[in-house]
């Protein structure tokens, strides 16, 4: 019995070893490997960034740092100058630390309006008549403001008029009437797409569900605004 125990013990004693030559060797190819393997610079993420976020925002922000890798470990399509990203958009975001990659950028028309908003900005689609909407004349691009008529109080008779918002570029202009359309035609078959801040849609969006609201188209240059009034039956006819 001793004698058996003597002989596992020492067949304990060599798989032991042999493990530890194994760790070794491993160890010191890996070590031997890795001196000889060519490192490469690529372009790591110094902060989150965020999808819609411009390729020239991305390198006067300085969402960029450079990193020293093994060749082995870059991602398929590392990016390695900034210059790669211009006229680029992030379509996907790209976590602080991650490499850099032109497979989550495209270009602005792949990410559509989406690549328009920042922040606080919204995106609103809202239907109407072509006169409304001014369907045919308004251009992507634009910038409109919106004039809404209301009662106050609500459900009474007495009607006020205010521009509620201004400013507010056009994401996707209404379709032209179709040809043989009078101008004053009336229906609700036209669509447009506004970007404006979240606090501004809520007004637009009550003056959608609970007046008459329309567009009004600015000058493409210079454009000013008058002081900010409400006007009702009595402004409309007081003396000034």
């Amino acid at each position: 019995m001793t004698y058996r125990v003597k002989n596992i013990g020492i067949a304990v004693i060599l798989a032991a070893f042999a493990g530890l030559l194994t760790i070794f060797y491993v160890a010191n190819y890996k070590r031997h490997v890795q001196h000889g393997e060519k490192s490469v610079s690529v372009l790591v993420a110094a902060r989150d960034i965020p999808a819609g976020t411009t390729g020239s925002e991305v390198v006067e922000q300085h969402y960029l740092s450079t990193e020293t890798v093994p060749r082995r470990t870059v991602v398929p399509g590392a990016i390695s100058s900034s210059d790669q990203l211009h006229n680029l958009v992030a379509t996907d975001i790209t976590y602080r630390g991650e490499q850099v990659s032109a497979s989550r950028f495209g270009t602005p028309t792949e990410l559509g309006v989406r690549a328009q908003l920042k922040g606080v900005e919204r995106a609103i689609q809202m239907e109407g008549s072509a006169n409304e909407l001014l369907a045919g004349t308004l251009q992507v691009g634009d910038h409109v403001d919106v004039v809404v008529n209301f009662t106050r109080p609500e459900g009474s008779t007495h009607h006020f008029s205010k521009v509620v918002a201004r400013n507010l570029l056009v994401l996707k202009a209404p379709d032209a009437p179709a040809g043989g359309s009078k101008l004053g035609q009336s229906n609700s078959d036209f669509a447009v797409q506004l970007r404006a801040t979240d606090a501004v849609m809520q007004k637009i969006y009550w003056g959608r569900k609970n007046g008459d609201l329309s567009l009004l188209l600015r000058p493409p240059a210079d454009a000013q605004n008058s002081p900010r009034s409400v006007d009702n039956s009595d402004t409309l006819f007081r003396t000034r």
